[in-house]
């Protein structure tokens, strides 16, 4: 008797989000609702490579929507690993797999990209778009999942390190994830009202030399000394490292590459390398203060969703399921003011590169102008008002000339909106 049933894996890839295990939970009960067999690939496209699927039952699913990381475990294993498809369209074929969903980021998206053209009708594949650095191209206002939690659990924690600085007058320099854009950064910064938030996407299209970036942290720090606060948080996105000369690259002791080649931009000490120099500065000018750096990434990927994330998820699971049951392939799957959308492999590339297209923070938009509004750092105002000028000079020790010599730089390029009035900046309290 001829086996009929109709199959389909889900296979989880990259880098874990918060809510990966409610996108499986949704997809594989609303395909055993079809009657179909559900299996899991182990640790993402190695589970197809070295053939390692495990049968998916509502036992194995139940609850799970609840919990952070991936009940299938996941790698950055690329499917073309070694440039040889063929291990994994054995193990499909092999398992008669008429349906796949891949969960993950751009990597994932172009692996599954690349399966489906290598089967071509005897598989439909659908992507689940994944990443909390909100950098996939998806439709205006719609965030990849896992972001939103990665977010809330980001603000609690600098929250936490706003009242330590706070209370111990010291300074801390936070790198928070975000390869190529910084939404994350922003996001946290903005919600937990960080002194300072620097992301790539100030610097288009050129190179910053690293001291750039000290300069506009040690400028907030000065800002900060002539209203009496000698305390902040600076928000770092990791993308920064992206605008850096590459002879700046130079100074990080090692450098290190992923499976797709990229720099492993965990292992660059970008804030580590911003707080020496400006421990430096502080200490030249004889002040009793102290940077100290924090990381903050992995401690969010992995962290229980929250109802947004959830609901988001489970919403993707269900949609890419039917989408697949009514014959689609192809394309990732999208929910757009609670409705099911699509987007095909072809509109993620861009046409010249043929790399997925990364969403980068609007400057320009409003949203961005009411966070750098109300950043603590320096503007056209301060250099403009000779009262001011002359308070943040005596802090460095030198004279308003020479700081507006200085630090002059950094407000070149500043549009007007970017600028508070006088009396809002005033109105701020001192500790």
């Amino acid at each position: 008797m001829t086996d009929t049933s109709t199959r389909m894996a889900i296979l989880t890839s990259g880098g874990p989000a918060p809510g990966v295990n409610s996108v499986i939970n949704a997809a594989t009960l609303e395909a055993l609702n079809l009657g179909w067999e559900v299996y899991g690939a182990l640790d993402g496209f190695a589970g197809l490579i070295d053939d390692r699927l495990k049968p998916l039952t509502i036992q194995d699913v139940a609850w799970i929507h609840y919990d952070g990381g991936s009940m299938l475990g996941m790698s950055r294993t690329h499917p073309c690993q070694h440039g040889d498809l063929r291990p994994v369209l054995k193990t499909l074929r092999q398992h008669r797999i008429d349906h796949l969903v891949t969960i993950g980021g751009d990597g994932t998206a172009s692996g599954a990209a690349a399966i489906s053209a290598a089967m071509g009708d005897e598989l439909n594949v659908v992507h689940v778009p994944k990443t909390i650095d909100n950098d996939l191209p998806l439709p205006e206002g719609i965030p990849t999942f896992g972001f939103t939690t990665a977010r809330h659990l980001g603000v609690e924690l600098v929250q936490n390190l706003m009242r330590d600085a706070r209370s111990c007058q010291r300074w801390y320099a936070v790198v928070a994830m975000g390869r190529n854009a910084g939404h994350l950064a922003l996001g946290i910064g903005k919600a937990a009202g960080a002194t300072i938030t620097l992301i790539p996407e100030e610097f288009p299209d050129r190179r910053v030399p690293l001291e750039h970036y000290v300069d506009i942290v040690d400028g907030a720090v000065i800002k900060s000394l002539a209203h009496g606060r000698p305390w902040g948080v600076a928000i770092l996105a990791e993308g920064l490292v992206h605008r850096l000369d590459p002879d700046e690259l130079q100074r990080f002791s090692s450098i290190k590459r992923d499976s797709q080649g990229r720099i492993r931009l965990s292992n660059l000490e970008l804030g580590v390398l911003i707080s020496d120099e400006l421990n430096s500065r502080l200490d030249q000018r004889g002040l009793d203060l102290q940077f100290n750096e924090i990381k903050l990434g992995y401690e969010l990927r992995c962290a229980r969703p929250v109802p947004f994330d959830i609901e988001y998820t489970r919403d993707l699971g269900y949609a890419a399921t039917r989408f697949l049951a009514e014959g689609g392939t192809d394309a990732m799957v999208l929910i757009d003011r609670g409705r099911r959308t699509i987007q095909s492999f072809d509109q993620m590339r861009d046409p010249t590169t043929g790399q997925t297209r990364v969403r980068l923070v609007d400057i320009n938009s409003e949203s961005y102008l009411v966070a750098r509004r109300y950043m603590q750092r320096l503007t056209t105002a301060d250099f403009d008002d000779d009262d001011e000028l002359q308070r943040l000079a005596e802090i460095v020790g030198i004279s308003p000339r020479e700081f507006l010599s200085r630090y002059g730089y950094l407000v070149e390029d500043e549009p007007d909106t970017f600028t508070w009035r006088a009396e809002m900046r005033d109105a701020l309290p001192p500790t």
